[in-house]
């Protein structure tokens, strides 16, 4: 007898009701990722009513559906973006042939470790972020750090769905494996480095909703351009909520900046010391906290040369960011890129063919989408009359992966000594003390209306709420 009500328990349109083989794998699976919920999800959080923003359909009405839940009844829903007739692949070898709408058995293994790579990321950020709510600045923050809980679970779902739906009892073991990995764990960490990493401020999760779910933009575009048809339509959906997630990222650290450039301009001062002393973060801090999650998360895209990006292209799995939007022959034989090694005391340039450069291809793409972000950040700065500027470093440094892994690169781009490297460590990366300070400003409010002393309010509310909006209560 089903234990679930598929069309309000799981919302979806991909007829969930009539498939007899996927309710029973989704029936056995459920209970295990609510009973990881409620062990790794947001702390202390089960019995809150939080207003949130729940999708119920793919329709512009029908994925924004505000109220308030608790988040352990919350509905995940599983969403494909609407077919489109008579899909052709769109590049690589099979280009101009029908888009794929069962696993090819040649393809089965890469896509399913495509597909469990995504996923893995997703209840690894929950995990990461799971005891913020307990100094959240605001209840406004604190609602949007669990809406972005929320639907990192719903893209944990979405993944699942692919795994259940077409990987048979592969894909069930897979989708186990999801719930059974944890973040930071030594014996069963998160698969990718970066989600591993802890998030245990405010002001880490506001960089990381910046820089590292933007790579999750850039992976899950360049999934939608896939031949799996399933794949494609439903990264196309997580985008939409993807948006809100860095949205969260750079307007909580432009409302850090605003407060600290406030208090500047009270105190007359820049000195990071009396600007602390004030209760505020200093922007040199910001910069290098912007440092190491945007060094961090730019590992994320892999090895600048990768025979395994060639075949994902060539096969048709993986395309590249806004695939329809360039001019090549979308095939790419004979092609070329530049991609960044060491010779001697400096780095150069090297050309090397374009299927084996794809994953910087992808890391420059995301880099210079992330300038646009940091640039809007200077504007805060900039109308505050401060002459302070922060920048995204070199894509060389504080690398660990690829070519330029462990190579000892300065912010500006310059090769430098193990010497200078340890003299100045302190001035580009965050050291053990700014934690300690970021830390000490953590302690949080509920009370409606009201924000901590470190961060300005935000512009408008959630869903055109009142500025004094009861986002969460606490029951």
């Amino acid at each position: 007898m089903s234990t679930i009500d598929y069309s309000s328990a799981i919302p979806n349109n991909v007829n969930l009701a009539e498939d007899r083989t996927l309710q029973r794998a989704l029936e056995q699976w459920q209970p295990n990722y609510l009973n990881w919920w409620n062990d790794m999800g947001p702390d202390g959080s089960r019995d809150f009513d939080v207003y949130l923003r729940t999708a119920t359909s793919v329709d512009p009405q029908g994925w924004a559906q505000f109220g308030y839940v608790k988040m352990p009844e919350y509905r995940w829903g599983i969403f494909l973006n609407p077919a489109e007739k008579e899909r052709k692949i769109h590049f690589g070898d099979h280009m101009g042939e029908n888009a794929w709408q069962d696993v090819p058995g040649e393809h089965r293994a890469n896509l399913r470790r495509i597909i469990v790579t995504q996923g893995d990321t997703e209840p690894a950020s929950v995990e990461q972020q799971r005891h913020l709510g307990l100094t959240a600045p605001s209840l406004y923050d604190l609602r949007n750090l669990f809406q972005v809980n929320v639907e990192e679970g719903r893209h944990l779902w979405a993944m699942v769905y692919l795994l259940h739906k077409y990987f048979g009892r592969d894909g069930r073991e897979e989708g186990e494996a999801l719930l059974e990995r944890r973040s930071g764990q030594q014996d069963n960490p998160r698969i990718l480095q970066a989600f591993n990493e802890p998030t245990p401020d405010w002001l880490s999760f506001f960089m990381f909703t910046y820089f590292t779910d933007r790579d999750g933009k850039f992976q899950l575009c360049a999934l939608a351009e896939s031949a799996f048809d399933p794949l494609a339509r439903t990264t196309r959906f997580m985008l939409t909520e993807e948006a809100h997630h860095m949205f969260v990222g750079e307007s909580g650290v432009s409302r850090v900046i605003q407060r600290t450039c406030q208090v500047m301009n009270e105190l007359g001062t820049e000195d990071p010391a009396k600007l602390r002393a004030a209760g505020v973060i200093d922007l040199p801090t910001l910069q290098r906290y912007l440092n190491f999650h945007f060094s961090v998360t730019i590992d994320l895209f892999g090895a600048d040369q990768s025979s395994n990006a060639a075949m994902f292209y060539s096969s048709g799995l993986k395309g590249r960011y806004e695939e329809g939007k360039r001019w090549d022959d979308h095939r790419l034989h004979g092609d070329s890129y530049r991609i960044l090694q060491v010779r001697g005391d400096a780095l150069a340039e090297q050309e090397v063919p374009m299927l084996n450069a794809l994953n910087e291809v992808l890391r420059d793409d995301y880099i210079r989408d992330s300038v646009g972000g940091v640039s809007r950040w200077n504007k805060v700065i900039e109308k505050a009359g401060i002459g302070f500027r922060l920048s995204t470093p070199h894509k060389a440094f504080h690398r660990n992966i690829g070519s330029l892994a462990g190579v000892k690169v300065s912010p500006d781009g310059r090769v430098v000594s193990e010497q200078e490297w340890s003299a100045k460590v302190g001035e580009w990366l965050p050291t053990p003390s700014d934690r300690a300070f970021v830390t000490s400003l953590m302690g949080r409010v509920v009370e409606p209306g009201k924000y901590a002393n470190w961060i300005a309010p935000p512009m408008v509310g959630i869903n055109r709420q009142p500025m004094d909006f009861e986002y969460v209560r606490f029951n």
